[in-house]
């Protein structure tokens, strides 16, 4: 795990003890810090038992603590504790801003930090395959992979790779990135910000913690990302989806929304003096993302996809883009009541399978435009589109929708898909 003198002898409280939570008490206390650990689920705190005392933070004292740690999930707009940290003058962190602090005991280092509505998984594990590739020493982390104090530190030379989420971001105020990447801003988590500007501010202050040395990667693709980019000093490097003309090599970085992904992870390998070479060789072999349009199988001619992770219409929109002829399965914990950037690519979608809570108004929405059948539950709507779908075309699962209303996360989402695909006969 990383450990750190900038940690000794203080006192933080850790709200929250799943997985980051979990790394950060351990990585806390194994640096000399006292720490008040608590979580609403009883396994949970047993395994912190020993390393930090248990104790929920809106009822035990705050007063004199450095910092209270909480999970990105925590909604700090409507959560209390955010109010009380206040009134106790403490400052309110996630995991990366410890990170972030840990820094100048690690060996000499860079990092880069990626964020944008969609794409940020795909570009996060294909900069750090890049950097990888290339031979030199990096780790995923932050919204991706495993906790970054969970992690071992890296030795010198070594290269940080952080996807960020706004939330983690808006928990972070000295992580200075070497390189910093922002790919799109689009209509997400409204319900934790104060509309679309304050959303696309979240996502603007990772280059305000940046020094003006440092390199700036903007897919200046939507009208918020122009806007940031305009707000940008220092080193800037603006790139486009229309930069990448042939995406024919990479079979695992099809579709539009993946040429402004490659774009933006091309200029971020440049920017630590990859090579383009050694960056073209890396883009052919990047095997692709669990659950991000992940080929499945092919069962008698009908390609089946798990693009469980599209929980938003605009994050579905682009695997529609990318297949000519589509049994699209979706639905679920909806956040929004349209499906507007999906719309262009309702002309590819052969029917419509709709489930979940969403279910029935997916299907109001569709059924002037495409056939429609309402399943429910997503075994039915896997072997309804199988029962349907011809040699040469897809079966699609790109939800647009969170899946809290019927499975534990969109990976749980994506292996009952899995599973239901593997079990056709």
């Amino acid at each position: 795990m990383i450990v750190s003198p900038a940690f000794a002898g203080k006192a933080y409280a850790v709200l929250g003890l799943a997985r980051s939570g979990l790394a950060t008490v351990e990585a806390l206390a194994a640096s000399g810090a006292t720490v008040t650990a608590w979580d609403s689920r009883e396994e949970a705190r047993a395994a912190v038992a020993g390393k930090a005392r248990i104790a929920d933070p809106m009822t035990s004292a705050l007063y004199g603590m450095d910092g209270l740690v909480v999970s990105p999930g925590v909604p700090l707009n409507t959560h209390p504790i955010a109010a009380r940290a206040r009134q106790a003058g403490v400052p309110v962190i996630g995991d990366i801003e410890l990170f972030a602090q840990a820094r100048p005991s690690l060996p000499p280092h860079k990092v880069i930090g990626i964020t944008g509505t969609n794409g940020k998984s795909t570009t996060t594990a294909l900069i750090h395959h890049i950097v990888k590739s290339a031979g030199i020493p990096a780790a995923l982390g932050g919204n991706i992979g495993l906790p970054i104090l969970g992690q071992e530190p890296l030795p010198e030379g070594g290269v940080y790779v952080l996807e960020l989420s706004s939330f983690q971001i808006d928990l972070t105020q000295s992580l200075d990135c070497d390189v910093a990447v922002l790919l799109n801003v689009s209509p997400d988590h409204l319900d934790r910000y104060d509309g679309m500007d304050d959303y696309a501010a979240s996502k603007a202050r990772l280059f305000a913690m940046q020094s003006a040395e440092h390199v700036a990667v903007i897919a200046t693709d939507d009208d918020y990302t122009k806007a940031i980019a305009g707000q940008v000093g220092g080193r800037r490097v603006l790139v486009s989806a229309d930069d990448v003309k042939d995406q024919s090599r990479w079979p695992s970085l099809q579709g539009p929304h993946n040429a402004q992904n490659v774009a933006a992870a091309v200029a971020a390998a440049r920017a630590l003096g990859i090579g383009d070479e050694a960056i073209a060789a890396a883009l052919a072999t990047y095997p692709g993302l669990p659950h991000r349009m992940e080929r499945v199988r092919d069962w008698g001619g009908v390609l089946f996809v798990n693009d469980s992770k599209a929980t938003n219409p605009t994050s579905a929109a682009p695997a529609l883009a990318a297949f000519p002829s589509v049994h699209w399965i979706l639905g679920g914990l909806a956040k929004s009541n349209e499906l507007n950037a999906c719309e262009p690519y309702l002309g590819h979608v052969r029917a419509a399978y709709t489930i979940g809570e969403a279910g029935p108004m997916f299907a109001e929405l569709l059924a002037p435009k495409v056939p429609v059948s309402e399943c429910g539950v997503l075994d039915k709507a896997v072997g309804a589109a199988a029962q349907a779908a011809e040699p040469g075309e897809v079966v699609l699962l790109s939800p647009a929708c969170a899946s809290f209303d019927q499975f534990k996360d969109y990976e749980a989402r994506g292996q009952a898909f899995r599973a239901a695909v593997e079990a056709l006969q």
